[in-house]
């Protein structure tokens, strides 16, 4: 019995090469090639938008001293000395808005002929606005001002100073509050953290350990 010839491997096909070419191979397109390259763009373009658009600065009463960083409560701590709250009241619409602000003291005061708003919002610089209240009668002030109709949380500041200088003048109270605007009522109270209540520290008597000689039982083991 003879053997066989083993035959000779048939030569491959030109549909055969094109499927081994490896940029045909959908594997390393997707995993090789496409996923780096989506990340190196995605890094490239945060990298362009954090030089670009870069944080405001806080509109806020800070100061340094050395390398460290305080806030000048002063003012705050006046207002609340003094009683002062207030209801602001906005008619209209936020591109027309007529405010009317009722200032109320627990004490007798005269008041002053003008108050400087800072309405500032959260995240972007360009929505902030200033303007100032004119006294009418009474505790009664009214002014005007322009405000961006999507809604947004703003931290409102009204002062009996003025913004434009860095000094804080004697005298100097404000009124702050953060709410979302467009609102029809802003109620501004002053800061509770200078009551006396909240900066006297608790009775801790009944809390502490009670201490007994080394030959007397304490209470609870008899």
């Amino acid at each position: 019995m003879s053997a066989t010839a083993p035959t000779p491997n048939a030569p491959q096909t030109t549909a055969n090469i094109n499927a081994n070419v490896w940029y045909k191979n959908y594997m390393v397109i997707v995993f090789v090639i496409g996923l780096p390259l989506i990340v190196v763009i995605s890094c490239v373009f945060f990298i362009v938008h954090a030089f670009k658009i870069k944080d405001s600065p806080v509109r806020d009463d800070w100061y340094m001293d050395g390398k460290s960083l305080y806030q000048d409560a002063s003012k705050d701590k006046l207002a609340h000395d003094l009683g002062l709250s207030g209801v602001m009241r906005l008619d209209g619409t936020p591109d027309d808005y007529a405010v009317r602000f009722e200032l109320k003291s627990a004490q007798a005061m005269s008041y002053p002929a003008t108050l400087n708003v800072k309405v500032s919002h959260a995240t972007d610089k360009a929505k902030d606005r200033d303007f100032v209240l004119t006294y009418q009668s009474d505790n009664l002030y009214t002014g005007k001002f322009t405000l961006d109709p999507l809604p947004a949380k703003y931290y409102l500041d009204i002062s009996n100073d003025d913004h434009s200088t860095a000094k804080i003048e004697a005298g100097s109270w404000r009124l702050t509050h953060s709410q979302k605007l467009p609102a029809q009522n802003v109620a501004f109270l002053p800061l509770t953290a200078f009551d006396d209540e909240r900066q006297a520290l608790p009775d801790q008597r009944d809390k502490r350990h009670q201490q007994h000689t080394p030959d007397t039982i304490p209470p609870l083991a008899q």
